[in-house]
């Protein structure tokens, strides 16, 4: 939200061959360097004794949307999507907006016509369930991308197919100090696009 013009270090996104979109930049007193690749976890629900699988990944800017789009294919035709905005959130949530049984083509289609707000916005995120099945992949505010299911191995083949190659270690930028960018723009287009998809009431999620 700081004009790059008063902290020079926001304008810099390019660390070696990895670009960050404008959505977000590492913190200038504790700077992570950002680099491509994935790594594989557990996530464990702190609510009931639920573990899963899941990989994150962090892909530069020129083939962030086209991998994450790649990444919808192995949820099947039919998906739901919850849209995520922080925009009036003054840091005590974010608010979610749901939309159930759409044809996944039909979505993509919808997202790249957003393409720029989704990619550059960091009060913007979105998650994409598969429909009976316990999969789902994330585009979060930090343009990292997320899958959880019980089978990671199809999503690694696409991951493997735009080259990103998993990693040991991979400190995450959403780990370290940052700092979020966005625009009264992108929050209009965010309802563009909530409007576009036809979601439901919203629903507000507050921070722990």
């Amino acid at each position: 939200m700081t004009p790059h013009r008063l902290f020079p270090w926001l304008a810099s996104k390019t660390y070696g061959t990895f670009t960050l979109t404008d959505a977000i930049r590492p913190s200038e007193r504790h700077p992570l360097v950002p680099r491509q690749g994935y790594r594989i976890g557990v996530y464990r629900d702190p609510r009931v004794p639920l573990r899963w699988p899941m990989l994150s990944a962090a892909v530069s800017a020129e083939r962030l949307f086209d991998t994450f789009l790649a990444l919808l294919e192995p949820l099947g035709d039919i998906v739901h999507v919850i849209l995520e905005s922080s925009h009036d959130s003054q840091g005590v949530g974010h608010v979610d907006y749901q939309r159930t049984h759409i044809d996944r083509p039909v979505l993509a289609s919808h997202l790249c016509d957003f393409e720029e707000m989704l990619l550059n916005d960091g009060c913007t995120g979105l998650a994409v369930l598969a429909d009976g099945q316990p999969m789902e992949v994330q585009f979060d505010e930090h343009k990292l991308l997320h899958v959880y299911a019980p089978h990671l191995k199809p999503f690694r083949q696409v991951l493997r197919r735009w080259g990103i190659r998993r990693r040991r270690v991979l400190p995450l930028i959403s780990e370290a100090e940052h700092l979020h960018h966005t625009s009264p723009d992108y929050a209009t287009a965010f309802q563009q696009l909530a409007l576009r998809i036809g979601v439901g009431t919203p629903r507000r999620v507050f921070s722990d």
